[in-house]
């Protein structure tokens, strides 16, 4: 379940950002917003179909609930 705060990957095969991994920042209907922060001043931020998007379940972000 994709919720605001959800580490995700983008799954869109036309989208130049496929393969990224960002953050859901918020959601609005079908679509999310997704934070790319590499550490540096210049975040991006950048709006896709929550269909195009894969939840991340490895890293450290990743909560497993029981």
């Amino acid at each position: 379940m994709i919720l605001p705060g959800t580490t995700v990957i983008i799954s869109d095969e036309t989208s130049i950002y496929r393969g990224y991994r960002g953050f859901v920042q918020r959601i609005s209907g079908d679509s999310a917003a997704v934070l790319f922060d590499t550490h540096t001043p210049w975040d991006k931020m950048v709006t896709f179909r929550i269909s195009d998007l894969e939840e991340d379940t490895g890293g450290k972000q990743y909560y497993k609930m029981t």
